[in-house]
């Protein structure tokens, strides 16, 4: 029997003490949330961490798990929504994410141009309670279960 093979990525919507979040514009997708693949072997933690210094140039507080979305169509992912306090560094931006910018959450979706993120930000931004779990299905992008 062959083992499933999902694609586990840990996103990240970082505040700082003004209330803006922190948008990366990656070069293919456009604004999005900082986030990224945790690598094999790789503690989901650490690779959060990881992803946001790496895209973003700061680190962040301790995040506070928020969100899981199922992606249900090839390839299939497990993405981990977390919230966290800015900690500390400069932002800067890297080759796979040319531009970094701190935005007031009421105008950060109007950046955001894909349906996926754009509804992944919303979740993060109304959070208020319990963890929630979310599936989808891509081609055409659809919400399948909401809990």
């Amino acid at each position: 029997m062959e083992h499933p093979r999902h694609i586990i990525v840990a996103s990240c919507l970082v505040r700082n003490q003004k209330g803006e979040i922190l948008l990366v514009r990656h070069h293919r997708r456009g604004w999005e949330l900082p986030q990224g693949r945790i690598e094999e072997g790789e503690e989901l933690l650490a690779g959060l961490h990881r992803e946001v210094r790496e895209e973003t140039g700061v680190s962040i507080a301790t995040p506070e798990l928020a969100a899981i979305w199922s992606k249900c169509s090839p390839p299939t992912a497990l993405i981990f929504g977390f919230i966290a306090d800015y900690l500390s560094g400069e932002i800067t931006a890297s080759a796979e994410t040319p531009d970094v910018a701190w935005c007031r959450p009421d105008t950060a979706a109007a950046r955001i141009e894909h349906p996926i993120n754009r509804d992944r930000l919303q979740e993060l931004l109304d959070h208020s309670g319990p963890l929630r779990y979310l599936s989808y299905t891509t081609g055409p992008y659809r919400l399948t279960r909401n809990y």
